[in-house]
């Protein structure tokens, strides 16, 4: 039996049986013992009953997605082998409870060998736990089988549920140990692989999904205001925050519908405190009239678009990158904006922060555009740096008595477009903004002439506006400057971008991905030299190439060879890298 440092991990059950709790709970210990580990999960719109999975790659070398092929299935029921089996590898196994399930059940080929039949329910009894307790019990035999160290799961389990008091703590323990003992007396030799303890150690690195990461950064933003109303995939954000609303002083609020969380958001920046509303395709359709009165009243605000598969309901718990167009043009009128697309957790947690600075910055709305399988999906990384973190809240002049020699303006004319802006409430101002077209006081005015000078004062904005976003990065070409094939795309697609460019490396293709950041205002000149002589090939989570459309549009350049894929499912590496090949 050799050692390896490349596993992959799926554990299967009924929805509702805290499949992704286990999944997250596997995953740390793999990530405590040295590795990097990418975790996502896959479940269908149902509150209980359906099929639930998690899958865990984790390796001594940096992961970036999902894996196609699965080195051990954790079958919490029989399904779970029904619906896995073709995915398994030729030397894996599955554990599965061999009193529930019955061997000859399995629709499994005559050659596998690594069936290990663990009497998970018996083990529950034995230590007096509830049902939930047999996942404790299978991931501990997990680790058996797998050769790794089972008093990082103990210290796991541990930590969370000491707050439910030693009792729960012991059971749980006791429950992990059993599986592991039985999993190592019975079958210790039957894979042909252990998973190679790395080193005992997490404190060099976080585990974190893309709405974790989406929500810290806007607490390192200084987001004082989140209001938003539940819906997949962008609820993560509002639960995490209110978790954390004590702690932050932060307001959080579940608003009735994805119209009030808006409006709410848009009253609270007007009142001077930076605020953040969340949704997804169908909120975001709602929250489309008060964009433009955001772009109107010129009012900071950030909005993160989740996206999943549409149109309409769609596959509300799978992933889709089809409302690109949508967040570059959503609303009625023109009013400048910013659409960035993080690409990872890392770039979640820094783009907010970017967003929440661009928009007070130019008193505009700044949507951070994400998706489903980057926004529930857990990635270990390095803790964030925070010492270097800048906050710049524009034109808004600190609360004190109003001194001007004029009457305060909320939309006075400037230069650069951008007003001073004053807090409510400020002694000696008045200060007002109308909805409609409205002269410098803010008062509404129907004049011609002035609807043309206040939509020029908005457009003034976008001079400045591309200046200061030379100071970040709107588009990232990742690998050597000229390879024999170029991955373009954006958002979620970057992690299996980079893990196809280190299978097309073993083949002798030398790849490299370009990754466009900014998506409005556009790249437009940097993409042109980016571009410039390579054989791009764009890969797209939507059916009509939405950012080839853009890249086109603005630059001239046709990418004729596209991976496209909108069956709500993320790319997997292989089967990606087989395409690209074919494109060639």
């Amino acid at each position: 039996m050799g050692l390896t440092s490349d596993v992959s991990v799926l554990i299967g059950g009924e929805a509702g049986a805290g499949i992704s709790a286990a999944g997250v709970s596997l995953s740390k210990v793999f990530m405590r013992g040295g590795l990097h580990v990418f975790g996502t999960v896959d479940y269908p719109s149902l509150i209980r009953g359906g099929h639930n999975f998690y899958m865990i790659r984790a390796s001594k070398d940096p992961v970036y997605t999902q894996w196609d092929s699965h080195d051990l299935i954790v079958a919490l029921d029989e399904n779970t082998v029904h619906r896995h089996i073709k995915a398994l590898k030729p030397e894996g196994g599955i554990i599965y409870d061999g009193e529930e399930i019955p061997t000859d059940n399995l629709d499994i080929p005559k050659e596998m060998k690594n069936l290990f039949a663990v009497p998970l329910k018996s083990i529950v009894k034995e230590v007096q736990g509830r049902p939930v307790v047999r996942n404790t019990v299978a991931l501990g035999a997990a680790i058996g089988v797998l050769g790794y160290n089972i008093e990082i799961f103990e210290q796991i389990l541990r930590e969370l549920f000491t707050r439910k008091g030693e009792k729960v703590v012991a059971m749980n323990v006791n429950a992990a140990r059993a599986g592991y003992n039985y999993a190592t007396e019975h079958y210790a030799n039957s894979l042909l692989f252990q998973v190679e303890l790395v080193k005992a150690t997490h404190k060099d690195r976080i585990f974190l999904t893309g709405n974790e990461a989406v929500a810290l950064g806007a607490v390192a933003a200084g987001c004082k205001f989140y209001s938003a109303y539940p819906m997949t995939p962008a609820s993560g954000v509002l639960h995490f925050l209110v978790a954390l609303s004590e702690q932050t002083n932060m307001v959080t609020f579940q608003a009735e519908s994805e119209i009030a969380a808006i409006n709410m958001a848009i009253g609270a920046s007007y009142a001077g405190v930076r605020v953040m509303t969340g949704t997804s395709g169908g909120g975001f359709c709602l929250m489309t009239e008060a964009l433009s009165l955001a772009g109107m009243v010129e009012t900071p605000l950030v909005i993160m678009l989740g996206q999943r598969t549409g149109p309409s309901t769609g596959l509300p718990t799978y992933t889709a990158q089809s409302d690109l167009r949508f967040a570059v043009h959503a609303a009625h009128g023109e009013f400048p904006r910013v659409v960035i697309a993080p690409g990872d957790v890392t770039e979640c947690f820094q783009f907010t922060i970017d967003a929440f600075n661009l928009a007070d910055e130019f008193q505009i709305p700044v949507i951070l555009l994400t998706d489903k399988h980057l926004l529930e999906s857990y990635t270990a990384i390095p803790p964030f740096t925070i010492s270097d973190i800048t906050i710049n809240r524009g034109k808004l002049l600190p609360l004190a008595p109003y001194s001007g020699k004029q009457p305060y303006q909320r939309h006075k004319l400037t230069p650069d477009g951008i007003s001073p802006r004053l807090i409510p409430g400020t002694p000696n101002a008045l200060i007002h903004s109308d909805s409609a077209v409205h002269k410098e006081s803010g008062f509404q005015g129907d004049d011609c002439a002035i609807a043309s000078k206040m939509a020029d004062k908005r457009y003034k904005k976008l001079p400045n506006l591309l200046k200061r976003l030379e100071k970040v990065p709107r588009i990232k070409l990742h690998g050597p400057k000229k390879a024999d094939v170029t991955i373009v795309g954006w958002g979620s697609t970057k992690g299996v971008a980079l893990e196809v460019m280190r299978l097309l490396e073993k083949d002798n293709v030398k790849a490299n991905f370009l990754q466009v950041i900014y998506l409005t205002p556009f790249p437009t000149e940097e993409v042109k030299v980016a571009l410039k002589d390579q054989n791009p090939i764009l890969v797209e989570g939507n059916q009509t190439a939405q950012l080839g459309g853009l890249i086109r549009e603005h630059t001239g350049i046709e990418i004729t060879k596209k991976v496209l894929r909108f069956d709500g499912r993320p790319f997997n590496p292989l089967q990606l890298t087989r395409r690209i090949k074919e494109e060639l």
